[in-house]
């Protein structure tokens, strides 16, 4: 953890904490999420390893970016692109009932949609997609899927 600056916590979930953070080499936001191993069932902690495999492996502009990861002081950090825009459920609570433009609801689904034909592809299956995992650029222009905790990597 050494080479990252930590700014603020954005979520916290039951086994971890997801934090806002940058590089101190080259000053690039990010977002480490913090994974305590210690109190863990055993089939959370390969779930956790799993989500870290799964997301080595997706290269995708409507995916978020997978950085690095490594295990420090029985703790998992899994540091990934930092979306500027936040999620869209978030998204939609700041519209306050007011609709979102039909062009933009079809560029997002279909900026999601080649998301999930880029995971599918690789037969991997998201099974949860929903709107907290769903990242947006600060301009909304750009959709992405994250948040790969519960993913199943299919043999066939």
């Amino acid at each position: 953890m050494d080479e990252y600056e930590v700014i603020k916590m954005i979520g916290e979930g039951s086994f971890g904490k997801v934090f806002l953070a940058k590089g101190k080499d080259n000053n690039q936001p990010c977002v480490i999420k913090e994974v305590n191993l210690t109190k863990m069932p055993r089939k959370e902690k390969e779930s956790s390893q799993k989500e870290v495999a799964v997301l080595s492996k997706m290269k995708h502009p409507n995916i978020v970016a997978f950085y690095t990861a490594f295990q420090e002081n029985n703790k998992l950090y899994i540091i990934m692109e930092y979306c500027d825009g936040g999620d869209l459920m978030k998204r939609i609570i700041l519209q306050r009932g007011v609709l979102f433009d039909e062009d933009k609801i079809l560029s997002w689904f279909v900026q999601i949609s080649l998301g999930l034909k880029h995971i599918h592809d690789r037969k991997i299956l998201h099974r949860d997609v929903k709107a907290q995992n769903i990242f947006l650029s600060n301009n909304g222009v750009i959709a992405k899927l994250g948040d790969f905790g519960i993913a199943r990597m299919l043999s066939k």
